[in-house]
């Protein structure tokens, strides 16, 4: 589905600052996986992340989607293929437009628009139906700006969008951390629900052990660029939250925290 092959990244090339995160690093999603990936502060998760999406691209190396070499491709052509949520509740939507308005921008994602509605009676009930599945009585909203929800309800919004049109893979990206600890329990439900339905892959990045340990059929620790767990679906399931916690705290000590 997706592989990052020898990637190589430095960040403040040639200054005093110059870091060097990623080393021949190689890290593959097969098709179906839902990873679940923790780990420490600048240990490479959400640079792992951009360098799928394309907002980020390696010194060098490769990254493959489906066969396809697409290292040099910009982050909005790999949109068409790659759905993605972020930490920042307005992140993925557009605040001043209503709730239909920015699911239509998403179900038209990578259409030709011509000089017809934007929106049109057929679509608004779909897009009743649609979020109608969420339970938060959006259905009854959807001419009420976006910034005026609740940091949850964007992020439930912005999960659909990212999903509407048919994609290859999901990338969350601690969409939850905004977000209250009930809250998030909403939009994790949600998020399995819809990453199971559509049969998505799915890369998520969290900083809530519990929400790695329970959602997901991968997990995987980083720390300085590597790799330090990687557990299939058995494995996750015989993984206790205090291994991790101890995994964490061994990781703190060696880096003289």
């Amino acid at each position: 589905m997706i592989e990052l092959k020898n990637i190589n990244k430095k960040f403040g090339a040639g200054t005093v600052n110059e870091t060097v995160l990623f080393t021949d690093f190689n890290f593959k999603v097969k098709k179906g996986e839902f990873v679940s990936i923790i780990g420490s502060n600048g240990s490479g998760k959400t640079t792992l992340l951009n360098m799928i999406a394309g907002t980020l691209f390696p010194d060098s190396g490769r990254v493959i989607l489906e066969g396809s070499d697409i290292t040099a491709l910009p982050e909005f052509k790999r949109a068409k293929r790659i759905g993605r949520v972020f930490q920042d509740p307005f992140k993925g939507v557009a605040r001043n437009m209503t709730i239909a308005e920015n699911l239509s921008l998403a179900d038209n994602k990578g259409k030709v628009y011509g000089l017809t509605k934007g929106l049109s009676q057929k679509r608004i009930n779909y897009y009743k139906e649609l979020v109608s599945q969420i339970g938060l009585g959006l259905e009854n909203k959807l001419d009420v700006k976006i910034g005026s929800l609740s940091g949850g309800q964007r992020q439930a919004v912005s999960l659909l969008m990212a999903t509407m049109t048919p994609i290859d893979i999901l990338i969350l990206d601690e969409h939850t951390a905004a977000l209250d600890p009930k809250t998030a329990d909403t939009i994790m439900n949600l998020t399995n629900k819809v990453v199971c339905e559509k049969n998505l892959t799915a890369v998520m990045v969290t900083h809530n052990l519990r929400y790695a340990l329970e959602y997901g059929n991968r997990l995987v620790m980083m720390h300085e660029g590597k790799c330090v767990i990687d557990r299939n679906e058995k494995e996750k399931k015989e993984t206790q939250l205090e291994e991790i916690l101890a995994k964490f705290n061994e990781i703190s000590i060696e880096c003289g925290n």
